[in-house]
């Protein structure tokens, strides 16, 4: 091994989430709900030079598949990233993430005026444009750093 290359274990079962956009590592993590009290082994590679993206962050989550919800989640903050599901060491399948034409109840919208903001149980709902996403009842769009509005728990 030369001393250019980086050097992480294989899990066994679970899912490789590489390709992700430099320095998102974290905001995967907490899309996954990841905070170092659940228990689960996480290997995360961060600002790993990449050919395709100048530099990229990579998650290894052992013992979990990501669900379509996580997944869609994922493609607003890593729209080039790719999700390999392992089954004993072996890469069973690979897809890349598609953006959503919605996501619903995982943003919190920014304007203070909007009707998700109130007292209603009126969960957010964003539709996904070019540049970033849309508030569905007040219009807001938010184009930067979306993983600021994560409203995940």
């Amino acid at each position: 091994m030369s001393e250019h290359e980086l050097r992480v274990s294989k899990i066994r079962n679970g899912t490789v989430i590489d390709h992700v956009t430099g320095g998102q590592a974290l905001n995967v993590l907490a899309i996954l709900g990841i905070d170092g009290a659940s228990g689960e082994s996480v290997s995360i590679g961060m600002n790993v030079p990449s050919d395709r993206l100048g530099k990229k962050d990579i998650v290894k989550v052992e013992d979990r598949e990501l669900s379509q919800s996580e997944v869609d989640v994922l493609s607003l903050i890593a729209p080039e990233a790719t999700i390999n599901i392992v089954r004993d060491y072996e890469v069973v399948d690979k897809l890349r993430v598609e953006r959503p034409e919605v996501v619903t109840g995982v943003l919190s919208c920014p304007n203070r005026n909007c009707i998700t903001q109130g007292n209603e149980p009126v969960a957010s709902k964003f539709d996904v444009v070019a540049d970033g996403v849309r508030c569905s009842y007040c219009g807001e769009i938010v184009r930067e750093d979306i993983a600021a509005h994560l409203d995940v728990a």
